[in-house]
């Protein structure tokens, strides 16, 4: 049996989660103060997932780069791909909070999206 101890991050009470596991299967789970607790200790052992910032130049715009993020959690395990996905994209102005800037990011299903506004320099 093997034992991991947790953060959970889904409030500010920041709960130390203890989970007990036989291979892949959750044997006990103490710690947590509320159900989100259980399911975030659950998932993070299970399948844990993350989402990424990042930015991505801009040609033409009044700022050089724009702030991006997946539009949902990814895979942890996929994380560098999808930076390094990122690392040769750049978009031309303007740019709109929510516009896709690449779909599919890394072959997760997710896509990157801007979370800024860039307008195109007059």
């Amino acid at each position: 049996m093997e034992s991991k101890t947790l953060t959970c991050i889904c409030c500010p009470m920041g709960c130390q989660i203890t989970v007990e596991t036989n291979g892949s299967e959750i044997i006990n789970l103490t710690g947590n103060t509320c159900k989100r607790g259980d399911t975030y200790a659950r998932r993070e052992i299970t399948s844990p997932s993350r989402t990424v910032t990042s930015t991505v130049r801009v040609t033409g715009g009044t700022l050089p780069a724009v702030s991006v993020k997946t539009r949902s959690d990814i895979p942890k395990d996929k994380i560098f791909e999808c930076i390094r996905c990122l690392k040769d994209v750049s978009v031309k102005a303007p740019v709109h909070i929510g516009e896709v800037i690449l779909s599919n990011a890394a072959g997760t299903g997710v896509d990157i999206i801007a979370t800024k506004n860039v307008e195109a320099q007059k």
